[in-house]
């Protein structure tokens, strides 16, 4: 296995961006070992509020949400998935699959031996990060899960088909533009360019190209069966579960009803729709700060 590291320059004088990376050691295939990089604020003995990231962004998709926790006593950790971020970067598409991103990031998560974990999930980080609840549903004290899913390969929607033609066919993936095509407010030059730090050139991206083909929206998919495994124990969570999609996200609108009619613990909560886009952390991130809050502050 090939694997690529972004220059720590490139991630230098970042609009917004003042937190340290923190790095740890995750175990590949082939006895490769790949560097996850990720954020981690706060005092030690804060509440852990985990955030994950999804494609093709990273935890930069949080710094609004970061310091407004810190602020008010939670320890935060934002992880880069592998592909992405401060994260090793394997350099063929072959070598992502979903059940290795599950395994790396189960890896980092147990590594850390964190409990009593909020987690905030979009995207494709609630494709793994729902997958880390189901593994280890004893670590987690609740889940807010905004535009995501947990998908067993029953179909898709015209609006991620799109998505998927467009990531598959475009020669120059732009990545920050594809963030601001994402939100309903106007990415800066500075932001997009953040998004684009990762990233030096194409070689680069075989995680981000990767990504969206790996999406089980057929049976013919793998990962269909962890899925429907991963299912069961959330049908069976009931700790609290907070939906907070956006209204304006044709690949994931709707997606909420399966979470709350399916996950006990999503019965008794205020579930919302907040105004945005597909990234909502750009749109809202103070308000999703306040819905994590409120979920840390009733569950300690």
């Amino acid at each position: 296995m090939k694997v690529l590291r972004t220059p720590e320059q490139r991630f230098e004088g970042l609009a917004d961006w003042p937190f340290a990376p923190h790095y740890a050691d995750i175990r590949g295939p082939e006895g490769v070992t790949l560097r996850l990089a990720y954020v981690d604020e706060g005092p030690r003995d804060g509440a852990p509020v985990l955030l994950m990231h999804g494609e093709p962004s990273w935890s930069y998709l949080y710094r609004h949400i970061i310091p407004r926790l810190v602020e008010r006593g939670h320890r935060v950790l934002a992880p880069d998935l592998i592909g992405f971020g401060r994260s090793d970067k394997p350099a063929s598409r072959a070598d992502y699959t979903y059940e290795r991103h599950v395994d790396w990031a189960s890896q980092w998560l147990t590594g850390l031996g964190l409990q009593g974990v909020v987690m905030f999930c979009q995207d494709w980080g609630g494709l793994i990060g729902l997958r880390l609840v189901a593994a280890f549903p004893e670590r987690f004290a609740g889940v807010i899960a905004g535009n995501t899913s947990l998908p067993v390969g029953a179909g898709s929607n015209p609006g991620f088909d799109a998505w998927l033609h467009m990531s598959q066919t475009i020669p120059v993936m732009p990545i920050g533009g594809i963030l601001n095509m994402g939100t309903t407010r106007e990415l800066t030059p500075a932001e997009i360019a953040a998004y684009d730090a990762p990233f030096p050139d194409e070689s680069f991206k075989e995680g981000a190209r990767q990504f969206p083909a790996l999406v089980p929206i057929t049976p013919e998919h793998g990962s269909v069966a962890e899925n429907q495994a991963a299912w069961k124990v959330l049908e069976a969570f009931e700790k609290p579960f907070l939906t907070a999609f956006s209204d304006n996200d044709p690949v994931t609108k709707g997606g909420e009803a399966a979470f709350k009619a399916r996950v006990p613990g999503a019965r008794n909560e205020a579930h919302v729709i907040l105004p945005g886009g597909h990234f909502l952390q750009e749109d809202r991130p103070a308000a999703i700060a306040d819905l994590l809050d409120d979920m840390v502050r009733r569950t300690r």
